[in-house]
């Protein structure tokens, strides 16, 4: 055996150790002796992974929910329930080997349905569908026919509605060959007004390269409108900062799609070049935050380099830890959320307060309101087709951080 695979089963063996694990294959909470918990492990031809799968509490319907831990080889875990699909923790090391959580998140479900987040709905880690994003006043043609959606964000659309797919249980599938985990939803035709039965799949993917691959695809019996991704909130120093505006971003986007008042686009695409938009040098994301009308960031960006296939769209530095964040992706546009909205009235992990500009994200996607812009690219799924996504965040350390 290689010496890095023996370094790796060691490490993977020691972990098994820390959950119960009693054998290489599917170990039962009852022999474990560890309550409602059960280790999935496989091995392959360079290294044995594992995915630890245990109670995560219950939904205000009553509903059981779970959590998966996927840990790679280098130690880096991540951590997704099947409620909303949801990334609930990253768990990466920085400059000196220290690991932390760089998402924000909650421990169990109690968070998840706590009063302060179903009101303010900042959709932490969620896959969002069937469409990301605002659709205007709600409401789409389709095929000469008007569709009405829910006007949950004023009077407009916004993330697939009232209970979208970040409020349901999906069909959780672990991969443990992969290192992956595969989730599975059914949308009937129309729920929350969409037209079509659509069949979505979310499989996450931790590499031991640290990279989280989420891949999506999605087919339906009717035409229908579909823009899935996904709304992790990420704060690089993890914890030991009480912002995310130190951050140093770049994204590779010549053009972003002005908004109107209620955030939703006005079809032109504006260059960003000699204005506080422009992120493609390397800019802290508090430098002109303040310039920005409505209190920060909430944009789309045309990514420079899109052709379907998988392109790097953005980076981001922390300076104090030396963690870097590199996301990929197929799509054609990014949103760049400062975290305007974080108001202070959710205590996230460790009792955390979540303020204003805490936490970012970078949520790969098509454009708003696709189904009402006829120069934007097209968004309708038809019967026949599958929809698929790819994105990647890539997280590393940076060369020489001090």
């Amino acid at each position: 055996m290689k010496k890095r695979e023996v370094s790796r089963t060691l490490l993977l063996l020691t972990l098994a150790g820390s959950i119960g694990a009693t054998s290489l294959s599917s170990c039962s909470s009852q022999e474990s002796g560890e309550a409602d918990t059960e280790t999935t492990t496989a091995s392959n031809d360079q290294a044995k992974m594992e995915i630890k799968k245990e109670a995560f509490g219950k939904t205000k319907e009553g509903e059981e929910t779970t959590l998966y831990t996927l840990t790679n080889a280098n130690g880096m875990q991540l951590k997704v329930t099947d409620y909303g699909a949801t990334i609930t923790s990253v768990l990466t090391p920085d400059k000196n080997g220290k690991l932390g959580d760089v998402a924000l998140g909650f421990d169990s479900m109690d968070g998840y349905q706590s009063d302060a987040y179903l009101k303010s709905g900042p959709y932490f880690g969620s896959a969002i569908g069937r469409y990301g994003n605002r659709i205007a006043k709600g409401r789409f043609t389709l095929n000469g026919q008007e569709y009405k959606l829910a006007q949950n964000n004023g009077e407009n659309h916004l993330h697939g509605g009232t209970k979208g797919f970040d409020k349901v249980i999906w069909q959780a599938e672990p991969l443990a060959d992969q290192n992956a985990l595969r989730l599975t939803y059914v949308s009937p035709d129309g729920e929350e007004g969409y037209p079509g039965k659509l069949t979505t799949t979310v499989t996450y993917t931790l590499t031991d390269d640290n990279e989280i691959k989420i891949d999506y695809t999605a087919t339906t019996d009717k035409a229908t409108p579909v823009n899935l991704t996904n709304h992790s909130y990420f704060n690089l120093a993890a914890g030991e900062a009480n912002d995310a505006l130190d951050h140093v971003l770049t994204i590779n986007a010549d053009k972003y799609t002005v908004v109107d008042g209620s955030l939703i686009p006005t079809g032109e695409q504006r260059a960003v070049k000699g204005t506080v938009m422009d992120f493609n040098t390397p800019t802290a994301i508090g430098a002109r935050v303040k310039d920005v009308e409505g209190g920060g960031y909430d944009h789309n960006y045309v990514l420079s380099n899109s052709d379907g296939t998988l392109k790097q769209a953005a980076t981001v530095y922390e300076p104090t830890s030396g963690r870097m964040m590199e996301v990929l992706t197929t799509e054609p546009g990014i949103q760049f959320y400062s975290g305007n909205f974080l108001d202070g009235t959710i205590e996230g992990r460790g009792g955390k307060t979540y303020s204003k500009h805490y936490g970012f994200a970078l949520e790969t996607q098509h454009f708003p309101d696709s189904p009402n812009q006829k120069d934007f690219p097209s968004t309708i799924l038809e019967p026949g087709q599958t929809y698929k996504s790819s994105t990647v965040y890539k997280f590393s350390v940076k060369e020489n951080a001090q």
